[in-house]
């Protein structure tokens, strides 16, 4: 490895030990028109090597530098978010260990019978509501870990069968957690024709996650929003206050807390945050549906939603992971040599995103990339079509296994990942419009085209009651 600039390691050692009045008021006076840019573009060389053998050690360095130039006197601008782009490079990502095709395939069929419960109870009882939408934005979120994250259970040191990873679920996406078990065979038909209209005496689904409703399904309320954040951060610290006094076993057990960006308005949401951070709770993830919109319109229509809150956790020492931008961006950052194309993303606001997300492919590219002509050069290649799918990063699979697979290794407090996903995801004309989050059916050529677009194997009118669909138990 070469070294930085001046012995960089030994230099940091002795400004530990030197006294700092000595050295100021000893030191040499440069002459105000020198041209550091060749010895700047030395430093950064160096730092880069450092940053490609261990990221780790880039972090440590540039803590050291605060330090250093706090204790010189030197006034460092505070930045409170990092450029807007994925927390994880592509060059530092691990392969995705499943696989994908059939993960996918459980994925498209979840969305559906989601989907279809909503739609097809409000045929019968107009007005009886639901939300088609969150969980549209959150699905792969939700996947990722079902797939390789959440632990049902864990072995003791002495054999026996211990408690596993407790989830607090977003509390509109209900109907996709409900769907999933209807596909596991948890729930059968005469659960999903009653989702919103449950009595003692048949089976129903709650509208939102609650034990008392439902207390062999639901663990935990988290509606009314902020409840189930608020909960989580204490419930992750009383499990760690039982196991540091032996009443519980030592396990590697989590605590997951998904929940929209909107819901971050809510005072119970982020209200005691900073406890995870004193209380060292390594044991806690947050997983933020950054989807950019709320009941009734944009979350933060004239600002970036992930700033903001990239802000307030890095502030109150949590280790934020963004996910924003999908695999398929890649290849345009790596032809980005000049960083325009990370620049144009910070010129947009939220209200912008959603805008483009809510147009055609023909919009991005003259709204987006036309803005500078080297973007336009940079994406002359790419249809329409290619333009409109690129994807946000909290429906990449591989984005999202790699910042939670970074939040579960992450050691000394509390971790939050924030993940930039599309309201709608997958609803065709409702997807990043104002009126998404309200949602209850789709027309019979908005069902078409979902039935088209995911691959759904049943038959046209099935599709237009809103049918669910569920493989046979030979089914891959």
């Amino acid at each position: 490895m070469v070294c930085m600039p001046l012995t960089f390691a030994s230099k940091l050692t002795a400004i530990e030990k030197r006294d700092l009045d000595t050295r100021m008021a000893t030191k040499t006076e440069i002459p105000a028109k020198v041209d550091f840019s060749a010895e700047m573009a030395e430093w950064i060389e160096a730092f880069d090597e450092v940053v490609a053998g261990e990221w780790e050690n880039g972090a440590k360095i540039l803590k050291a530098l605060r330090q250093r130039a706090s204790e010189a006197g030197v006034v460092v601008e505070y930045e409170a978010a990092t450029p807007f782009r994925n927390t994880i490079p592509k060059h530092d990502e691990l392969p995705y260990p499943g696989d994908m095709d059939v993960e996918r395939r459980i994925k498209s069929l979840i969305r559906w019978n989601a989907m279809a419960m909503v739609h097809g109870q409000n045929k019968k009882d107009a007005g009886i509501g639901g939300h088609i939408s969150t969980y549209s934005s959150l699905a792969t979120l939700l996947e990722v870990g079902y797939s390789h994250f959440f632990r049902a259970g864990y072995t003791g040191t002495d054999g026996r069968e211990l408690p596993g990873d407790l989830i607090y679920f977003q509390g509109h996406a209900s109907p996709g957690v409900y769907a999933r078990a209807y596909l596991e065979g948890r729930l059968n038909d005469d659960h999903l024709k009653n989702f919103r209209h449950e009595l003692r005496e048949k089976p129903g689904l709650s509208s939102y996650p609650h034990p008392w409703l439902m207390p062999d399904f639901w663990n935990f309320p988290t509606v009314s929003m902020g409840i189930g954040p608020l909960n989580a951060i204490y419930q992750a610290r009383f499990m760690r206050y039982l196991e540091n006094r032996g009443l519980i076993e030592k396990t590697d057990r989590k605590i997951w807390a998904f929940l929209g960006d909107g819901e971050t308005d809510e005072v119970d949401t982020l209200g005691a945050i900073s406890l995870g951070a004193r209380e060292k709770l390594d044991n806690l993830i947050m997983v933020v549906n950054c989807n950019l919109q709320r009941l009734d319109g944009p979350v933060r229509g004239n600002k970036r939603i992930i700033d903001e809150l990239e802000g307030v956790f890095l502030g109150a020492g949590w280790n934020v992971i963004k996910v924003i931008w999908g695999g398929d961006w890649d290849p345009l950052f790596a032809r980005d040599h000049s960083g325009l194309l990370l620049r144009r993303m910070e010129e947009c606001v939220d209200g912008d995103f959603q805008t483009y997300k809510a147009k055609d492919g023909a919009y991005l590219r003259k709204h987006f990339f036309g803005k500078y002509p080297e973007l336009l050069e940079m994406v002359k290649d790419y249809t329409d079509e290619d333009l409109i799918r690129l994807h946000r990063g909290g429906h990449d699979p591989v984005k999202v296994f790699n910042a939670y697979k970074r939040a579960m290794e992450h050691k000394g407090g509390p971790s939050v990942v924030l993940a930039m996903t599309v309201k709608g995801f997958g609803m065709a004309a409702a997807e990043s419009r104002n009126a998404t989050h309200s949602e209850k059916k789709l027309t019979d050529d908005g069902l078409a085209a979902f039935v088209k677009r995911f691959k759904i194997p049943i038959p046209e009118k099935a599709a237009m009651e809103g049918t669910p669909y569920r493989p046979a138990q030979d089914s891959p």
